[in-house]
């Protein structure tokens, strides 16, 4: 029985880790995905509307406690520090997950839970079914929790407050600049022209009826004797383009074609009103060295924000750089940060920026060769 638990303590603390470091590394990307749900329950439960709207707020916050203290639980069970208080907050918070999976799943409110962030999307009875597998695996342990070998000792403190730390570091780090790693489709690197393409053709079953029989087929027959009766999509999931949602547009029309050629810089904006503008005058002096030494780098504002706010923006920046419009959720899939800089070169991301990380006019320009 002595192994049999220290098997489930190695998997239940893995999972958690593991879970808790891929979110840690984009911890705004997990306070989005609260704040999906903080809305839902503001909607369906208008009495405590409130509450909820407050906790919305506060969502950033909140995912740094829950991804911080992931990792931090998951590396108490497996080295064996406090293991009963330890199994005790693993219960609690495989409780709150397994809740928000559920009614995820149940009600279709929320397609992705983010339990592991962008790295492995999952579908909502899927988030919901491995938290029910580590709901039993942790509920094993409580039972258990007297037999659990307890190595609370100096190192296993040390260890556990070094991860403490680390994994603090990092979450802060990403909250202050752009993600370390990007899962993301419009991560650097990535060309958005061919995400926005299906990877894979089509594959279709054809079932065909002939002489009081059916069959099925991987292509259409060319004998007229057999007669069609439907076909079923073999591959849905691997037919599905990366980016379905990337569009920009402004009173004059549609500007996502364009957007895709030669070299751009764009500045997002997701709220003026939110926004970080401290360092916006290095943004500007970066902009207008790059732009003298090649014409061709041409700039731009995306915003999910109204043309008022902007136009207000612009003025009070003295700038005066084309704006176009893009959906919300685009633009802070892009990018995290408000504003952020991104950079294009034919549709390929090179460059992507928070207001604290700007990059040098010689930096950029090497981006686009």
């Amino acid at each position: 029985m002595k192994f049999f638990n220290q098997v489930v303590c190695f998997i239940v603390g893995a999972l958690f880790i593991f879970s808790g470091l891929v979110k840690a590394i984009d911890p705004k990307g997990t306070a989005i995905k609260l704040g999906e749900y903080f809305e839902v329950f503001a909607t369906d439960l208008p009495s405590m509307s409130s509450f909820f709207h407050f906790l919305n707020q506060n969502a950033l916050y909140l995912a740094i406690i829950f991804v911080v203290s992931e990792v931090v639980l998951g590396t108490a069970l497996l080295v064996g520090f406090k293991r009963k208080i330890t199994v005790w907050l693993l219960f609690l918070m495989i409780t709150f997950f397994t809740f928000l999976t559920f009614y995820s799943a149940y009600f279709n409110k929320v397609t992705d839970c983010g339990c592991f962030g962008d790295f492995l999307p999952l579908e909502p009875w899927e988030s919901f079914t491995k938290d029910v597998v580590l709901s039993v695996l942790i509920i094993i342990l409580l039972v258990q929790v007297k037999k659990l070998t307890n190595k609370s000792s100096f190192f296993t403190f040390v260890t556990v407050s070094s991860i403490t730390l680390l994994t603090g570091f990092l979450t802060f780090y990403a909250v202050y600049y752009e993600p370390p790693v990007d899962f993301r489709a419009y991560a650097i690197g990535k060309n958005i022209p061919k995400q926005m393409e299906a990877p894979e053709p089509a594959q279709y079953l054809y079932l065909m009826s002939k002489d009081g029989q059916q069959y099925e087929m991987d292509s259409y027959p060319t004998d007229p004797s057999y007669k069609y009766d439907s076909m079923i999509l073999l591959n849905p999931k691997e037919i599905e383009p990366k980016i379905t949602d990337y569009s920009l547009w402004d009173d004059e029309g549609d500007f996502t074609k364009e957007s895709l050629t030669e070299k751009r810089i764009f500045i997002l904006v997701q709220n003026v009103e939110k926004g970080n503008f401290n360092e916006f005058d290095k943004i500007k002096k970066m902009i207008d060295e790059v732009t003298s030494k090649d014409a061709t780098i041409k700039v731009a504002i995306l915003t999910s924000d109204t043309k008022q706010a902007i136009e207000m923006l612009k003025k009070n920046q003295n700038i005066d750089f084309p704006f176009y419009y893009i959906d919300g959720t685009v633009i802070k899939t892009i990018a995290r940060s408000n504003p952020a800089l991104w950079m294009l070169n034919e549709g390929t991301v090179v460059g992507k920026y928070s207001p604290n990380d700007i990059p040098s006019s010689v930096e950029v320009l090497e981006l686009f060769k």
